[in-house]
């Protein structure tokens, strides 16, 4: 007969292999697309365009460790990525909840309460929604062609929008409200000002660097006169709103598909449609494989120190 914890040592198992298996058929499936665009694309870009894919989750990471602390479990960074980055690639598998639940059980040799990993990463996955939305909310008048003036006012006003729901009192009641919504108990304590700022930021930075190797690659590929400084800004805001939108396509594992196809529309009126295309699969393509070095990085780390082996006792 199984034990209850020689099961979940199975099951842990199936689940990785799983996901190791579903990165592989998203980088595989994208391969040819991807291969005849390389040549287009220059080696400095490239370089510029993955380095600041690479930043991208550590800076997410770092909101993610900044709540967890603030509610009582804080992690030294290498040890949070051991426990952030491997989980992360559950995204790959249809349902956003998995990188929780990934997250929760490795985070368990580290002494932090499943309960607690579970609701920080409840409120990651919330937060990461408001600033995605809330940032790329301007791009929005990019499918209309409204020009960059309507976008700069619209990130004025999401920017009001933002403050006002990130608002410690406001926040906090939204949390409580959508922990018991989905059965959980309350916060152990709200969560103070300087956390949901501090949070915030990192978050915004870190779509704002995905956003950034975005544009690298698009400018490489942007035609003779394009106006640079605009496809900035619809990279920019363009990625976080076409992110967002494809989170929220649970069963779509990644959103693989919903955010290529929102990418397309928001460049197309500044590139050309193979061109909108292109820069759409090579930023899936480098997102893909930044997750993937992370997760190594943070699965090798965790198995020296053994927060990945079977639990003993």
């Amino acid at each position: 007969m199984i034990r209850p914890r020689n099961l979940a040592d199975v099951v842990r198992r199936i689940l990785l292999l799983v996901v190791i298996v579903v990165v592989g058929i998203v980088l595989w499936r994208n391969w040819d697309e991807v291969a005849p665009q390389i040549s287009a694309v220059s080696p400095t870009a490239w370089v510029a365009a993955g380095a600041a894919a690479l930043i991208s989750p550590f800076l997410t990471l770092m909101g993610w460790r900044r709540v967890l602390a603030d509610l009582g479990s804080p992690l030294s960074p290498a040890n949070a990525a051991s426990v952030f980055m491997v989980g992360q690639l559950g995204k790959y598998v249809p349902g956003s909840l998995w990188s929780v639940l990934v997250a929760a059980e490795v985070a368990r040799r580290l002494g932090v309460p499943r309960q607690r990993t579970a609701v920080v990463g409840l409120i990651t996955l919330a937060m990461a929604l408001l600033t995605g939305i809330g940032l790329g909310v301007p791009a929005l008048p990019a499918m209309a062609d409204l020009g960059e003036r309507t976008m700069l006012i619209l990130l004025g006003v999401s920017a009001v929008v933002m403050m006002v729901v990130l608002y410690p009192a406001v926040l906090n009641r939204l949390i409580d409200t959508g922990l018991r919504m989905i059965r959980r108990g309350p916060l152990t304590h709200p969560l103070s000002g300087p956390a949901i700022f501090q949070m915030a930021l990192w978050f915004l930075l870190s779509w704002v660097a995905t956003g950034v190797a975005m544009w690298v690659l698009a400018r490489e590929l942007v035609e003779p006169g394009g106006d640079t400084a605009y496809l900035a800004l619809v990279c920019i805001t363009g990625f976080p709103l076409a992110t967002s939108l494809g989170m929220l396509s649970v069963f779509i594992p990644a959103g693989a598909g919903v955010r290529e196809g929102l990418l397309v529309v928001l460049l197309v009126g500044l590139l050309t449609a193979p061109a909108a295309a292109a820069v759409a699969i090579l930023v899936r393509f480098l997102t893909v494989v930044t997750d993937v070095v992370w997760a190594l990085a943070g699965w090798a780390w965790g198995r020296v120190h053994r927060l990945t082996g079977p639990v003993e006792g």
